[in-house]
């Protein structure tokens, strides 16, 4: 089970929102190379970026702090990377830049097209990014609330060939209120891809349930406030995950 930081940025500063509020936003950093050195520092095996001001804008508006995190990170661990990516030329410059998993949201419900064309050009390389409120799809920065159904949707992109479903229940992130885990299993239980589970990690007690649940398909968590916060210390907590993810995988056995 990976606890997969996230690092949000917003006018170049690295962030916290509470339920993707924009006006609701708390700087922890405006160095974000140094945020992403600290994390790989603590012990992170993957990053999480999401430019927020592109998923509102519908196009990249931090490549400037999104490069000072990919220099920093190097060749070291994978960076995935969401937030108002709408077409192929942007993917494959990211991908070039050293982004290895481009996450598609908004462009995903709204072009379906456009998925299946970016799992065709760069196979191995895309993640939808599924955010929900009530099992209904949100987009545009969480600001619209659609008629579509996670599980639906989710099924569709598996058959385009996406990599992993990013599910984020909009109503807990930021909250630290705990994962929704009735909903992500129903998710990883529905497709045969993985599911990242997103939205109000806060403490042990859902890291047990996530690693309970892993052999469903989950294969990871994003971590954003509670690591901020330091609810939670990653280092500490990765390896707790570490040892329950072998004590399960003994009971299965």
């Amino acid at each position: 089970m990976l606890l997969i930081p996230a690092i949000d940025l917003k006018d170049g500063h690295c962030v916290r929102l509470e339920q993707g509020d924009m006006d609701k936003a708390t700087i922890f950093s405006e160095d974000p190379g140094a945020m992403a050195a600290h994390w790989i520092s603590k012990g992170a095996r993957r990053l999480h970026l999401v430019d927020l001001n592109g998923a509102f804008a519908g196009k990249l508006k931090n490549e400037s702090a999104i490069k000072s995190i990919l220099k920093a990170v190097g060749d070291e661990i994978p960076v995935q990377l969401g937030g108002g990516i709408r077409d192929l030329e942007t993917i494959e410059r990211l991908l070039d830049d050293g982004v290895s998993t481009v996450i598609i949201g908004t462009a995903a419900v709204k072009s379906p097209g456009f998925v299946q064309d970016a799992c065709t050009a760069f196979p191995g390389h895309i993640m939808v990014g599924l955010d929900a409120r009530d099992g209904k799809v949100a987009t545009d920065g969480w600001s619209k609330i659609t008629g579509h159904e996670v599980i639906d949707l989710a099924k569709k992109f598996e058959g385009y060939g996406v990599e992993a479903i990013i599910y984020t229940d909009i109503g807990r992130d930021g909250m630290m209120k705990g994962i929704n885990m009735d909903a992500t299993i129903k998710l990883a239980q529905a497709i045969r891809i993985p599911v990242i589970a997103s939205g109000g990690l806060s403490n042990n007690h859902d890291i047990e349930a996530l690693c309970e649940a892993e052999a469903e398909g989950i294969m990871g968590v994003i971590a954003g406030r509670s690591i901020y916060a330091g609810d939670l210390d990653l280092t500490v907590a990765q390896k707790y995950a570490d040892e329950l993810t072998l004590k399960f995988a003994k009971k299965i056995i």
